[in-house]
């Protein structure tokens, strides 16, 4: 029995996907910066056709690579997801009052989370663990919050952005059509 087949989600991943595509996969998905040899590992292909298609994501604007450290790195286009997420955003099915309300929705959870804790941060809240006598559980609890929080921060600014960019961002046909 091959490796993975017991698992089906792994082994329908590798059956459907080219080593390429699970390259891109894996880099668009970074959280943070990674070497070729950790996104190979990760997309379970070798070393040398994983840098290849990493230096091609590159070129494409897809990735950034940074040589400062002793090993390159790659990263997402943080600015390129983010406007591709405007985009959705734009031709989804939400109006602008509509995202506008989910943003107020989110600034509200986080003036929630600044009073529960008399915190400003998600840092702030993360060195309450430092200081506050908490159980597991509830240290737990304040981490995952961080993470939410600054998940909540970065959705803030790309609602926002879409909301600014409205019109900007309507497609070349439906702003045609509003013209006529």
């Amino acid at each position: 029995m091959a490796e993975n087949e017991g698992d089906p989600e792994t082994g329908l991943l590798q059956r459907r996907t080219t080593g390429e595509d699970r390259v891109r996969m894996v880099a668009r998905q970074l959280a943070e910066p990674q070497t070729a040899n950790w996104i190979a590992s990760e997309a379970e292909w070798s070393h040398e056709p994983t840098k290849r298609v990493l230096e091609r994501l590159v070129d494409d604007g897809v990735l950034r690579r940074d040589d400062s450290g002793p090993h390159t790195t790659y990263y997402p286009d943080y600015r390129q997801q983010a406007l591709q997420e405007a985009v959705r955003l734009r031709d989804g099915d939400r109006s602008a009052e509509e995202l506008t309300d989910r943003l107020a929705e989110m600034k509200a959870q986080i003036r929630d989370w600044e009073g529960e804790f008399e915190v400003d941060s998600p840092n702030q809240l993360r060195a309450t663990l430092v200081d506050a006598d908490l159980d597991a559980e509830a240290e737990e609890r304040r981490r995952e919050l961080a993470r939410d929080w600054e998940h909540l921060q970065r959705r803030i600014r790309i609602v926002g952005f879409a909301i600014r960019e409205w019109e900007f961002l309507t497609p070349r046909t439906e702003s045609a059509e509003a013209s006529n």
